[in-house]
């Protein structure tokens, strides 16, 4: 196996250094999960949903890209909705219900369908067992631009605060989100070792806030960034757990 480590880390600390690790921020959509599976099957039961109580807005978005650009053209008309996922989906379908002659009042209940099913998360297998190990040693801080409900996922156990960009009111790569992530966990940036697979919102959002980045690089993606680069790079949470324990160098 490769090494974890970057060979060309970035500035502010060349080396990974494991003992300033006093807490752990943690993306969840790709890093826990894969998020596209899930969406496509939430999708597919507000579909069904509304196949039975709206079916003109079920032949509508029926219709190849008619849904996605509904959605596109929501986030271009609400700027506001850019940090709350669910905002937009909910006011997508509410205009795609009026568009089609449909009840437009019925969007709260067909988006609580997408909702619940959005909730039905798939773990990857290595990421139980990382969570069990790592909520044993670290306060763990859930940092998310999307809308998961760890409560509803099943997981709240496992993490000590649970940030998310729709409450915070910014998202990742913002460093006030970040920031906020520490003082969760009660301790500086520089303590927090933040977990992630995209490599702009997560490792370089982290990075320019001065924490620690390690990026879950599940696909073996080339890294992107000119200036920086996380301390360690993962092939699955079972790297972390190693690099993290002192077995993994």
């Amino acid at each position: 196996m490769n090494s974890p480590f970057s060979n060309d880390p970035d500035p502010v600390f060349p080396v990974f250094d494991p003992a300033r690790v006093q807490a752990i921020s943690l993306d969840l959509d790709d890093t826990l999960w894969p998020i596209w599976p899930t969406i496509a099957r939430a999708e597919a039961a507000m579909q069904a949903w509304l196949e039975l109580h709206a079916p003109a807005t079920a032949s509508l978005c029926a219709e190849p890209g008619v849904a996605r650009a509904a959605r596109e053209r929501m986030g271009r008309e609400r700027p506001d909705f850019a940090h709350d996922l669910s905002a937009l989906r909910r006011e997508t379908v509410r205009t795609l219900l009026s568009q089609a002659g449909d009840d437009p009042a019925l969007a709260e209940a067909a988006f609580e369908v997408f909702f619940d099913e959005r909730q039905r998360v798939e773990l990857f297998e290595d990421a139980l067992p990382a969570l069990d190990w790592l909520s044993a040693r670290f306060p763990i801080v859930a940092l998310s631009n999307g809308n998961a409900d760890l409560r509803r996922v099943g997981l709240a156990r496992h993490f000590h605060a649970a940030i998310s960009a729709r409450e915070f009111g910014v998202g990742k790569p913002d460093p006030r989100i970040f920031h906020a992530a520490a003082e969760a966990a009660g301790v500086p940036a520089r303590a927090v070792l933040h977990i992630g697979d995209d490599v702009h919102l997560d490792a370089v959002g982290a990075l320019e806030a001065g924490m620690q980045a390690a990026w879950v690089n599940r696909e073996a993606r080339p890294w992107s960034h000119e200036r920086w680069r996380p301390q360690v790079i993962l092939s699955d949470l079972r790297t972390l757990v190693a690099v993290l324990d002192g077995t993994g160098r």
